[in-house]
């Protein structure tokens, strides 16, 4: 009777996995720690029964991305009575390609879509399946019109799954609660954050969401959860970034506190207070502190040596336990929205923020300004003598909304500098910027000139 390859391939692995299933193992505990840079922590206890002597103990359900390196294996129960002879990782997944290569040079039958039926001795396996006939004669069969493959039976050494074995000693027959820890990537998480301002820009709502992208190959049933935030140094480069996937406006974040916030060496750990199950393929959102809401100041910001045109806006707050915050604020993208007078959400713009610890302001740049215009361009170059030179600027601010602004107007100097005149107050950001705070009513324009005299 045909038979198709999967259902082939699932009834013949039937009798295998009854076989090599781990039979003593009876209860399991896993914890994952997850790093923002694509890999994670996993730490998984199982109950089991071990004989007096040498015995084979095997765990499925690891990630299929695991550093065979990192693993780590032990008895909580009696570390001096088990000793760890030889741990494998074995990988050599079932496929149908590969039970074709491990059958070559023995008999097979093949069915075509066409119904015809072709027996023999199996060559070789590639584009074409080439096949030594009874009489002698061969026969090259396209991999694409095949349909069904018979096989016998399921070749010895392939696994369904990704698993270690390891060769182990036990002085004593009992149960043990046996420890593996390793690393996987393929499972990142970010931070993501919804900042919904109030109608005169004086307030900010502020939810934080992380979410978990798990491509490690396998599932973490009742997990307990940690996420790290902070730049932890690897000697392998990071994995490329996983894709982001469809944006959409998230609800408020849950009122409850789901993360409990600790300092951890030099980063920061956060834990969820319950366990949660991490599909494979599943990015999963979990709520990182309630929403919180904090005073904001928006700025209009100038920088003529960057755009001569376009004035930045951005909206300032500062991470206190005052202004309702003061926590430390893992890096990620934050998504700026405001109710229009329907109560519908509008978004305004987004930017990415570093990780911010408290107490320390965040300025997020959100987009351009529409009715603010700048213009700025040099009225003198004077050089003075060999070793000196005198610069002056002006920088035209036109405000055309209905209400008066003050605009933030940022220019960078270089090597010895002195401002001989100016036309208003400023000040020494650093040694190399200068800032002006700038008033411009509404439908009117401000000219802002200064003299600088460069030595070398």
């Amino acid at each position: 009777m045909k038979k198709k390859i999967l259902g082939v391939l699932l009834s013949g692995l039937a009798l295998f996995l009854v076989l090599n299933a781990d039979s003593t193992a009876q209860e399991k505990q896993v914890s994952i720690t997850i790093y923002q840079n694509n890999f994670g922590l996993v730490r998984d206890v199982r109950e089991m029964e071990l004989k007096a002597g040498t015995q084979e103990i095997r765990f499925t359900d690891v990630a299929s991305k695991i550093d065979p390196t990192s693993v780590h294996f032990k008895s909580l129960t009696a570390t001096d009575q088990v000793a760890i002879l030889e741990q494998n990782y074995e990988y050599d997944l079932v496929s149908a390609e590969k039970i074709l290569q491990k059958y070559i040079d023995q008999a097979v039958q093949l069915f075509t879509k066409e119904g015809k039926i072709f027996e023999g001795k199996l060559l070789s396996v590639g584009g074409n399946v080439v096949l030594e006939k009874k009489d002698g004669g061969i026969q090259a069969i396209a991999m694409a019109n095949i349909q069904n493959i018979d096989f016998p039976k399921l070749p010895a050494g392939l696994i369904t799954r990704p698993t270690l074995v390891w060769y182990l000693s036990s002085e004593k027959s009992g149960k043990h609660h046996m420890e593996t820890s390793y690393v996987t990537e393929g499972i990142g998480w970010h931070a993501e954050y919804v900042a919904l301002v109030n109608h005169d820009d004086t307030k900010l709502d502020l939810s934080a969401w992380v979410s978990v992208d798990n491509q490690s190959g396998t599932d973490y049933e009742n997990a307990r959860l940690k996420l790290i935030a902070g730049d932890v140094h690897r000697v392998s480069p990071p994995l490329p970034r996983y894709a982001e996937y469809e944006e959409r406006v998230m609800a408020k974040a849950a009122s409850v506190r789901q993360f409990e916030e600790k300092a951890f060496f030099e980063y920061h750990l956060y834990t969820l207070q319950r366990v949660a199950t991490i599909k494979n393929n599943q990015i999963k959102q979990l709520s990182l502190f309630p929403t919180a809401t904090t005073p904001v100041k928006k700025i209009y910001e100038y920088d003529g040596s960057k755009n001569e045109k376009k004035i930045n806006v951005k909206l300032e707050f500062e991470n206190s336990e005052k202004n309702g915050l003061g926590l430390p604020i893992p890096a990620g993208k934050v998504r700026v929205y405001k109710s229009d007078e329907d109560q519908s959400q509008i978004f305004v713009g987004e930017d990415q923020i570093d990780h911010t610890p408290k107490d320390e302001k965040i300025r997020l740049y959100v987009g351009d300004a529409f009715d603010v215009v700048g213009e700025r361009k040099q009225t003198s170059n004077k050089q003075l003598g060999d070793r000196a030179r005198e610069e002056t600027w002006e920088i035209k601010l036109r405000n055309h909304k209905k209400e008066d602004i003050e605009v933030l107007v940022t220019e960078h100097l270089w090597g010895d500098w002195e401002i001989r005149e100016s036309s208003h107050a400023y000040n020494k950001k650093d040694a190399r910027t200068i800032e002006f705070v700038i008033p411009v009513k509404k439908d009117a324009e401000t000219v802002v000139k200064y003299t600088v005299l460069y030595r070398w």
